[in-house]
């Protein structure tokens, strides 16, 4: 029996046995065009930002020179499949495959640190030129790097979520807890480096997933919630065909329409869980600049467009506007 769930974004369908969670599904990726153009020059992003009241959304781009790959190539497609919701909330085997995926990826994922672009984000905000961020990322950076007002509206890979009961664990609890339950793992999965490892530095995901030999999987014991006793953990972030809730999407909304202008930072805007928010910036004439590689979802809306390095032209940014470090 599969029940009905109305989202803020349309009806999907519910696995039986776990809650629906959440109001806003992210969208499917769109492809975007190979060529890119810039509309306006790096002088125009120091006036835009010299005036303050931005608000910033930032994407996985502002996290790839701390060597956390996007999803994505430069024409917006996905590189790799991440699991979704429904897979996910399906089956037991999805899960104990996602989690001896995780539990070796999230190692790395974990040491990543805040790079140039997250500093310069930081101490921008300090100076006041920027207000809230709004990030989509779940790697917890731009907090690392000393940001303050961080909305993540995907969640963050530092918590676990029981999809039974509701219970929240820290992931660093949830990561011992696995290590207990799982001895000798780690020296399977090194015996096995020759097979596997050349896949690490490339297949490692946004969510700190990483392609593994289903052999591997098979002896995998996935964590259980210490209150239910299910096997429903799961990370506490939006996955692909999940909800964001209606209440993180609206305070957002509420931000850009105050904002004196939006600035979207490696962010391809394929889906539209962070597209949304340029369409509202546009709509009620909030300027919007974007800096990031490749093209984007959201140009055509841009008041301001700039294909570049984030970490170059950040640094450039907050030189011309003489913030202190």
């Amino acid at each position: 029996m599969v029940r009905r769930t109305r989202t803020y974004a349309g009806t999907v369908t519910q696995p039986p046995g776990i809650p629906a969670r959440g109001a806003t599904r992210l969208a499917t990726s769109r492809t975007l065009p190979l060529e890119v153009s810039d509309l306006g020059t790096f002088d125009d992003l120091v006036d835009l930002v010299s005036g303050g009241g931005l608000v910033v959304l930032s994407g996985a781009g502002l996290s790839t020179e701390s060597g956390i790959p996007d999803y994505r190539g430069p024409d917006g497609t996905r590189r790799v499949e991440p699991m979704t919701y429904g897979e996910f909330a399906g089956s037991s085997e999805a899960r104990r495959r996602y989690w001896a995926r995780s539990y070796i990826g999230w190692q790395r994922f974990n040491a990543a640190a805040p790079n140039t672009g997250h500093r310069r984000v930081t101490q921008l905000q300090r100076a006041g030129f920027v207000g809230p961020v709004i990030t989509q990322n779940v790697d917890g950076l731009h907090q690392a790097a000393g940001a303050r007002d961080v909305i993540e509206l995907h969640g963050s890979l530092d918590r676990a979520v029981c999809l039974t009961c509701g219970e929240v664990t820290s992931r660093i609890g949830l990561h011992e807890r696995m290590t207990q339950g799982n001895p000798g793992f780690m020296d399977r999965f090194a015996a096995a480096a020759e097979a596997v490892g050349s896949q690490w530095g490339e297949q490692v995901r946004p969510d700190g997933d990483i392609v593994l030999a289903d052999d591997l999987v098979e002896t995998f014991h996935p964590p259980r919630c210490l209150v239910c006793g299910h096997d429903t953990v799961k990370p506490d972030v939006v996955f692909f065909g999940e909800s964001v809730p209606r209440e993180v999407v609206e305070r957002c909304f509420s931000l850009v329409e105050q904002a004196r202008a939006l600035l979207v930072l490696g962010s391809s805007l394929a889906v539209m869980s962070g597209y949304r928010f340029v369409r509202r910036a546009h709509r009620e004439g909030v300027p919007v600049a974007i800096v990031t590689r490749s093209a984007t979802r959201g140009d055509a809306e841009a008041s301001l467009r700039l294909h570049a390095p984030l970490g170059d032209t950040l640094d450039a940014l907050v030189e011309a506007l003489h913030v202190e470090p």
